[in-house]
């Protein structure tokens, strides 16, 4: 544990080593989410919107908790592992005393806490300030939806590791890494929420675990859902955990005996 909690700080001192990055980071998402409330504003008076509970406020906290949430979630993907394996030095990694899939999730959590402070906050905040939120006032509501926010994180670290660990078999990933960034950011409700959705298209999200990322946690952290609703999301996301901890425990150590290492 102790090593852990050394490799989640190193993680976090490592991506705010860049200020400015995480400067242009908030701008970006400021800017798309100005343009996302527009868009979701122009829609807040049809039918199917009302149909599905949503109002122009509870769209506008959806808009800004998701923009708040993209880069600690980063929900488009990454490719370190990628790059290490193209590289050769995954060699490295594998020959240290310390499992991969945890020595990798304890930084992922660090970078996450470092998007949340540097990104997230700053967004949510322009958000709050100059358009306003529809936050809930129980106190319940904001420790579930803690819990379900480092839930999500967790999900999309999983994703994007077993996404990662194809390159133990393929040698170029950008394909697969294309097609999941454009599957995440629409299953996930980034794009628009689940709810205003197709039933069909609904029920194809549920089947992937971008919601768990994504949609899930801002339902609960936004005081859409409460109560025993709060806990069925809560309880979908610890199964995609789980199932995906599995799928990656194994998908490691069968590419573990497969890896030839490029190049070193």
């Amino acid at each position: 544990m102790r090593v852990f909690v050394v490799l989640v700080v190193a993680g976090f001192r490592r991506f705010t080593a860049y200020r400015l990055a995480a400067l242009a980071g908030v701008v970006a998402n400021v800017t798309f989410g100005y343009i996302r409330g527009a868009v979701l504003l122009a829609i807040a008076g049809a039918a199917s919107v009302a149909a599905s509970g949503y109002s122009a406020d509870s769209l506008m906290t959806y808009n800004w908790l998701t923009q708040a949430s993209i880069g600690a979630l980063a929900i488009w993907g990454t490719n370190e592992i990628t790059e290490r394996v193209r590289t050769g030095d995954i060699a490295v990694d594998l020959a240290r005393p310390l499992d991969l899939m945890t020595t990798y999730l304890a930084q992922d959590l660090g970078r996450a806490g470092a998007a949340a402070v540097l990104r997230g906050l700053p967004t949510l905040a322009v958000g709050a300030l100059t358009v306003g939120l529809a936050l809930p006032a129980a106190p319940s509501s904001w420790i579930l939806g803690v819990a379900a926010a480092v839930t999500g994180v967790v999900v999309s670290f999983l994703s994007r590791f077993l996404l990662q660990l194809t390159s133990f078999w393929i040698v170029e990933t950008r394909g697969l890494q294309t097609l999941y960034m454009v599957a995440s950011g629409f299953f996930s409700g980034l794009v628009f929420p689940l709810a205003l959705m197709p039933s069909w298209l609904q029920t194809l999200a549920a089947l992937t675990p971008f919601p768990a990322m994504l949609q899930l946690p801002v339902d609960v952290l936004s005081g859409r859902v409460t109560g025993v609703d709060a806990w069925n999301h809560l309880g979908v996301q610890m199964l995609w955990l789980a199932g995906l901890t599995v799928a990656g425990r194994l998908m490691l150590a069968a590419g573990t005996r497969r890896l030839v290492v490029q190049g070193g």
